[in-house]
């Protein structure tokens, strides 16, 4: 349907060529100038028009939105879909006063609507990712689609939208269907393939991620090969943005989550305790039996006073009726200082507040190794906070180190370059005496 009657657009161009032809100048240019001046008057009157619509029709939409409760709405005009819907209302009349304005070289009539089409066509792209667009800032306001990746899907749709636009720009340069194009794609489907290899990838791995529940946004990763660790705040197609506690951005390709190993801190942090995983190590020559007054004097220690006299009692009724003889230290049972002091180490951080005590608790020894005998703390803080969980082990590590000297052992550490020279100044002195 027209919007321009055929006689109204003869009559229009033909009292603007006479009105212009009574200046004395040749037709030529004044079929010219009449086509330039109802171009420019063709210009305003949309601008006119497009300007408008969308000061009245917003005004009148915005005033209804506001009234709504839904967001949807307001999705809508944040993302501009009506701004392009009201952008096709000029372009169609503009195709429809074509004819007219160029009446005078009809070769130039299929080139200008040839322009008029494509930009229709790209108004239309822009209008549905536009939609889309607001399609998936709806889904974020619904809780089950908070940590998926829609932002995955949306460039997908983005691609095969813009996929499409560019097949029909090609269909009105070239006067062809868009079936012959896409039949010549078919044949460099190996090239498409390595141009798009990692949007394909990244597509593909965004799936598995989605369907597998591997990766969702706000999870806590470590990624050591590419330096990450910290939340994820967004998943795309091709990329996974990770803000790391240092708030720097670390982005790692999706198909890399999939082909490679991470780290996902979901679990912890459903939990609601963080694991405390860290070895002392005691220096071995100070491991030995405990005498009768080093045990009394332990006794002292509140958390160990029940421990020890039970033990004590044990030992010492295994040992009377095995008949063993308790002058040698070696014969029967008989109680260590690191043994007293692991069994502290597990009363003591027991009894802490900041302890889970229905998750896996074990103070342990692990394999002796040059640098001494580690023992092990495996426990949860009951926090997932970084920061109170470092301040929690640090607590903790603070309070057994400094009680280490009250059951006669010591904590190795390598020698400093000040021990080495005690020692040699010691075996100097030992020298001169022997000369002596």
């Amino acid at each position: 349907m027209e919007i321009l009657d055929k006689n109204l657009q003869s009559e229009l161009y033909r009292s603007t060529f006479n009105l212009i032809s009574k200046t004395g100048i040749s037709n030529y240019f004044t079929t010219i100038i009449t086509s330039a001046v109802l171009t420019v008057a063709l210009l305003l009157i949309l601008y006119v028009i497009d300007f408008l619509l969308r000061k009245v029709l917003l005004l009148i939409v915005t005033k209804f939105i506001q009234k709504s409760e839904t967001k949807l709405d307001d999705l809508l005009i944040e993302n501009k879909v009506l701004r392009y819907l009201i952008h096709l209302v000029p372009l169609v009349i503009a195709k429809d006063a074509i004819p007219l304005i160029f009446k005078g070289f009809p070769n130039w009539v299929n080139i200008a609507l040839q322009m008029i089409n494509i930009t229709q066509v790209i108004t239309i792209g822009l209008l549905f990712s536009a939609i889309f667009r607001t399609f998936r800032d709806f889904l974020r306001t619904k809780k089950s689609f908070v940590d998926k990746p829609i932002d995955s899907y949306l460039q997908v749709i983005n691609i095969l939208v813009f996929f499409v636009t560019g097949i029909l720009i090609f269909s009105i340069l070239t006067g062809q269907s868009p079936i012959t194009f896409l039949v010549s794609l078919g044949a460099a489907s190996a090239v498409l393939m390595l141009v798009f290899k990692d949007t394909i990838l990244g597509f593909v791995a965004s799936i598995q991620v989605s369907i597998n529940d591997m990766v969702r946004v706000g999870d806590w990763i470590e990624m050591t090969k590419y330096g990450a660790d910290g939340t994820v705040i967004e998943i795309n197609l091709g990329t996974v943005k990770v803000q790391n506690f240092d708030k720097t951005i670390t982005t790692i390709p999706t198909y890399a989550l999939v082909s490679d190993s991470f780290r996902n801190y979901r679990g912890m942090q459903k939990a609601g305790g963080r694991r405390i995983k860290r070895a002392l190590n005691i220096k071995m020559s100070s491991v030995r039996f405990l005498t009768e007054n080093e045990i009394e004097e332990l006794k002292k220690i509140q958390i160990l006073r029940e421990y020890i006299v039970d033990k004590t009692n044990e030992i010492k009724d295994y040992n009377t009726n095995n008949n063993v003889d308790p002058t040698v230290f070696a014969n029967g049972r008989r109680l260590t200082n690191v043994g007293l002091y692991r069994q502290y180490i597990k009363a003591y951080t027991f009894n802490s507040p900041k302890i889970r005590k229905d998750m896996m608790f074990e103070v342990r020894q692990l394999q002796p190794t040059e640098h001494g005998l580690p023992l092990e703390l495996f426990m949860f803080a009951n926090t997932i906070l970084w920061n109170e969980y470092e301040v929690i082990m640090a607590d903790i590590f603070d309070h057994i180190i400094a009680v280490v000297p009250l059951f006669n052992l010591e904590i190795f550490e390598s020698p400093s370059s000040k021990d080495v020279q005690e020692i040699a100044e010691a075996i100097k002195i030992s020298k001169l005496k022997a000369q002596d």
